[in-house]
């Protein structure tokens, strides 16, 4: 049979696609920055872009765990604070070593996503539900602990806060080198290992997954556990960031960490989808905060307005792909 009456491929159909357009929205960004605003594109903005944004780089990294699984986290930005009131009450409270207090934050947030990753599985309940009523149960555990913000003077902590990393002439914090590393493992797990590709079936089709001898139960529990993970490590970083604990830190976190793994090509409905996208999410929340910031005459409300028209973009975009998808 003749090649000729082949259809061709579709750009559209391609699994790069949705990343390909964040990248280039990114690109359009940086470069109409540094168009309109002398020293934008220079290297130590773009590293401040890391620094200011390494607590939701962090968070993005495990809803996109998430999301790929087919489900949603509406708890991570509640963990976040929860993580920052543990780690100032323990040290200005109990004079906890501040590593030992570092251990059991991130031991408390892995398991209160992994009692609501047991709860979605084995009662069949919601992931929005569940994760909601998470949100609400660790943003009041902040208040039963203070309802006021909490400082943190520990000496490692203030140390760590105020570290710059040298690169030439200019400088990284530790917290963006964690989240750094901590989407680098990300990666290999999701697209080098058995659980990634059990996150992926399990976001295709679950019930294909388990006809296919999965454990969906144990993936789905350590999915939501490294979710949770990530949110107790993000308040970490946020704490070296605040040198504070305070019930109200983070709010709306979770929904800035949805909207940067959708810009960043992840399907909300599953299977679909790189970790990598996290960070260009990321990187593009955070340009459109510096050029809001640069320019010094728009609202930060502005920030909303334009992540809210791209996510009504990205959902269309994605939502013609699955159409696409259908017709084959």
């Amino acid at each position: 049979m003749s090649t000729m009456n082949l259809p061709r491929p579709s750009i559209a159909a391609s699994p790069y696609f949705t990343p390909l357009i964040t990248v280039l929205l990114l690109a359009v960004l940086l470069g109409a920055g540094g168009a309109a605003y002398p020293g934008f594109l220079s290297l130590q903005v773009m590293f401040n872009l890391l620094i200011d944004n390494a607590f939701l780089l962090v968070i993005a990294v495990g809803m996109s765990f998430v999301i790929l699984s087919g489900g949603i986290d509406l708890s991570v930005g509640s963990v976040l604070a929860l993580t920052t009131m543990i780690c100032a009450y323990m040290l200005q409270t109990w004079h906890w070593n501040p590593l030992l207090v570092i251990a059991v934050a991130l031991a408390v947030g892995t398991v209160f996503g992994a009692a609501m990753g047991a709860m979605i599985h084995y009662f069949k309940l919601q992931p929005f539900i569940v994760t909601l009523a998470g949100m609400f149960l660790a943003r009041g555990l902040c208040y039963l602990i203070s309802i006021n913000s909490i400082t943190i003077e520990d000496s490692f902590f203030v140390a760590l806060s105020q570290t710059q990393l040298p690169i030439g002439d200019c400088f990284i914090s530790p917290g963006a080198l964690i989240a750094l590393v901590t989407l680098a493992g990300a990666i290999y797990v999701a697209h080098c290992t058995p659980f990634g590709r059990a996150i992926y079936a399990i976001g295709g089709n679950e019930q294909s997954a388990l006809m296919m001898g999965l454990r969906v139960a144990r993936t789905k529990v350590l999915i939501y556990a490294f979710s949770g993970f990530c949110a107790a490590l993000a308040g970490v970083l946020f704490s070296f960031y605040m040198l504070s604990g305070y019930g109200l830190h983070a709010q709306g976190t979770e929904l800035d960490a949805i909207a940067a793994v959708v810009i960043g090509g992840t399907l909300l409905s599953g299977g679909y989808g790189y970790v990598a996208g996290a960070l260009t999410g990321v990187l593009v929340l955070g340009s459109i905060q510096t050029l809001i910031a640069f320019d010094g005459t728009l609202s930060s409300w502005w920030t909303k307005i334009v992540i809210g028209g791209l996510l009504f973009i990205f959902c269309v975009v994605q939502r013609l792909m699955s159409l696409r998808g259908t017709k084959k």
